[in-house]
């Protein structure tokens, strides 16, 4: 049977780092990029959507408009009660809040993080807060009406590529790092004591103790994804090229006491082998419990099943028009079967499966 090619749409001089479906509309994406491949120069962020194009009314990806900024942008995440707002990750240090209806600069700007920022997530569920995950270690948590942030995680010691609320419990997120370790934190945790001095650059006293440490890997993880149907159900991917499933209430120890380490644990149900380079994206589907999408450093965006098939594969799918590294790609939150993936080659791909 052949396949329809996929929905393009190009940005010539600016690859891509992350794409977002809105939550309001189904054909609206939002992608974050950056110049020179985000070693150096500005970023952009682009705003299509899904129409009709030609005489013939054939649907095709259009261009609505682009915002340029002083430095790379890494990651953009859609409000969950502004139709038209929208929050995006930069590399230099910032967070900046969008409105699609004006022409030209943000309505809100946050310059807390000491380093880049390389994730954005909108709650579903309190819908007025978002969190941002830096390189500098941190996380912060966010309301689009406050100066400043509300809370700082001193979520690692290294960079931390992504952090995401769950889908299940307003008050749970799960964070990644080049250490190795996913952890999950509970924003309802009192904050570490900090003394004060000059190196606490924080506005926030940092909370530091995590629920649950995860050993994922001995290398980098670069992305994790929830569940959207099995509570503490996570994903993860790295450097090791492998797909984890993670079943974070499989924990090994007991109960965090007062000066005694994490918890730690995490049972792993299921590995995915195939990716030939490191995995840059995970994400689980919004409409199918068994079914995780991934973009990789080997130019393919995949879609895994955890059923196997009747051959004993768990690999569904391979999207491979891309020509450089793949290291975005999103499920329509309205419509099933159907992905968009982004690339270092400057192309947007919408599929469906």
């Amino acid at each position: 049977m052949n396949r329809a090619p996929p929905l393009l749409l190009q940005t010539p001089g600016f690859a891509h780092y992350g794409l977002a479906w809105s939550p309001f509309h189904n054909s609206r994406i939002a992608v974050a990029s950056a110049a020179n491949y985000g070693l150096v120069g500005n970023g952009r962020l682009h705003l299509a959507s899904v129409g009709p194009a030609g005489p013939g009314g054939a649907p095709a990806l259009i261009m609505d408009k682009f915002y340029d900024t002083q430095d790379g942008l890494y990651d953009v995440a859609w409000s969950e009660i502004h139709e038209n707002q929208l929050v995006t990750a930069s590399g230099d240090g910032s967070i900046k809040l969008w409105d699609a209806m004006l022409n030209d600069l943000p309505i809100r700007h946050w310059q807390e993080h000491t380093r880049e920022v390389f994730s954005v997530d909108w709650s579903n569920i309190n819908k007025d807060l978002f969190i941002s995950s830096s390189w500098d270690g941190t996380v912060k948590l966010w309301s689009p009406e406050r100066p400043r942030s509300i809370t700082t995680l001193q979520a690692h010691t290294s960079c931390v590529y992504q952090a995401l609320f769950s889908p299940h419990q307003p008050d749970i997120l799960a964070t990644c790092s080049t250490d190795g370790t996913l952890k999950i934190f509970d924003l309802r945790a009192p904050p570490a004591y900090v003394p004060p001095g000059p190196s606490v650059n924080n506005f926030t006293a940092p909370q530091s103790a995590a629920a649950l440490t995860v050993p994922a890997s001995g290398t980098e993880i670069l992305s994790l994804d929830w569940n959207k149907y099995r509570p503490f159900l996570l994903a993860s991917a790295g450097v090791d090229k492998v797909i984890k499933v993670w079943d974070c209430r499989m924990v090994k120890t007991g109960p965090e006491a007062a000066g005694a380490p994490p918890a730690v644990g995490g049972m792993c149900e299921a590995q995915f082998v195939g990716h030939e380079y490191a995995v840059r994206k995970v994400q689980w589907s919004p409409h199918r419990p068994d079914l995780l999408a991934s973009a990789s450093y080997d130019m393919t965006c995949r879609v895994w099943s955890t059923t196997p098939s009747p051959t004993g594969t768990h690999l569904v799918h391979i999207h491979d028009p891309h020509t450089e590294f793949v290291v975005g790609c999103s499920w329509s939150l309205y419509e099933e079967g159907v992905l968009a993936s982004c690339s270092w080659d400057s192309r947007v791909n919408v599929f469906r499966l």
